[in-house]
């Protein structure tokens, strides 16, 4: 699973995606399109329950739970037709799994704004007038194939062509897809499209070092904005959060004391994006590793056993599950076992958020 970080031009894009995958790459030209081709990392996404776990089970090594990061170039009005090399850009867009739009919410006469102003919620409207119109396109060419296709009588193409009109109708209202609620096999049925709008989106808002909790009028604008279309915001201060990033972890704490922040503000939208992709973690526990596994919301068991090891999946017989509350509890996996705490799962359970668990199976 993977997310693409989009946004108009020289809105932190790019010091933001360096900051995230601690890159020391060259930041971004003030100009558009410094960016051609998508630059991808990894990001670990911090979670406090790993510290947990081993304060009672040590472990030799620790191994967080991570999602993969593309910085996508600067998106322009246009971009649908072919403005600022704007296709090749959608064409990143559609391969991600979710968005993360990155939106200026600060001041700064010498960073110049493609749009001559800052607003905001007018950059966002940009950008998904560009996503809706190519989705248009697509939704357009795919339509006479598919009904070609149906005219011989295959019932998957008639079903395809029905959502198809679906998706249709509800974009030429101005609504983005993923207002429209499709069920698993309709969204299978246009899945191969790469529909944009149908992602789901989380605002970053890049804002000025003396707004660091993003209550100015700039980023409120944002949140209002995103509360009508059910999605969050996290506010973020890319330079500063690039500054950070460079230091080692004395000086990096004391730069966080410094600014007021708990921790960087970079590990909240790393977490709110792995929320957003509609992931969550499990973990295993043992003297060689402790280990977050990442897998999507909703995965069962052998499902989830799979992500380890594909053989897991396949001769899956059952897992041993505890909890983290288990843990601090009675101190040991030992102890949890002896209280009775240690649940026994099989094929059709389905996983919760922070199980730490040992699977069972036949090589």
């Amino acid at each position: 699973m993977e997310a693409g970080i989009v946004g108009l031009p020289n809105v932190g894009k790019s010091t933001l995606f360096n900051a995230l995958t601690s890159s020391k790459q060259a930041q971004s030209a003030n100009y558009p399109f410094c960016t051609i081709e998508p630059n991808e990392g990894v990001v670990s996404v911090p979670d406090d329950r790993l510290k947990r776990i081993t304060k009672y089970i040590v472990p030799k090594k620790i191994v967080p739970a991570a999602i993969k990061l593309v910085d996508i170039a600067g998106i322009v009005k246009g971009a649908s037709e072919g403005q600022g090399l704007g296709n090749k850009f959608l064409s990143h867009i559609r391969e991600v799994d979710a968005i993360l739009q990155v939106v200026r919410c600060f001041e700064d006469p010498d960073v110049i704004h493609v749009a001559g102003s800052v607003n905001p919620v007018s950059d966002i409207e940009t950008i998904e007038l560009e996503l809706m119109i190519a989705d248009l396109q697509a939704l357009e060419t795919a339509l006479p194939k598919a009904e070609r296709t149906a005219k011989s009588g295959d019932k998957e193409a008639k079903f395809r062509v029905d959502v198809i009109k679906k998706c249709l109708a509800h974009i030429q209202t101005d609504q983005p897809l993923r207002k429209l609620a499709l069920d698993e096999n309709e969204a299978k049925a246009v899945a191969s499209f790469g529909l944009m709008t149908a992602k789901k989106v989380l605002y970053v808002a890049n804002v000025d070092e003396n707004d660091l909790e993003g209550r100015g009028p700039l980023v409120m604008k944002v949140r209002e904005f995103a509360a009508q279309v059910g999605a969050a915001v996290v506010p973020v201060c890319a330079k500063l959060e690039a500054e950070i990033a460079e230091l080692d972890e004395a000086d990096r704490a004391e730069m966080l004391a410094s600014s007021g922040l708990a921790e960087p503000a970079l590990a909240v939208l790393a977490r709110e994006a792995y929320r957003v992709l509609g992931l969550q973690s499990y973990f295993t526990a043992g003297e060689q590793e402790v280990r977050a596994w990442t897998i999507p919301v909703g995965a069962t068991a052998p499902q989830a056993a799979g992500v380890i090891h594909t053989d897991f999946e396949k001769g899956f017989i059952r897992a041993e599950i505890y909890t983290l509350d288990d843990l601090e509890t009675y101190k040991s996996e030992k102890d949890i076992r002896a209280a009775g705490k240690l649940r026994i799962e099989g094929k059709s359970y389905v996983m919760q958020d922070g199980d730490i668990c040992h699977f069972l199976f036949n090589t």
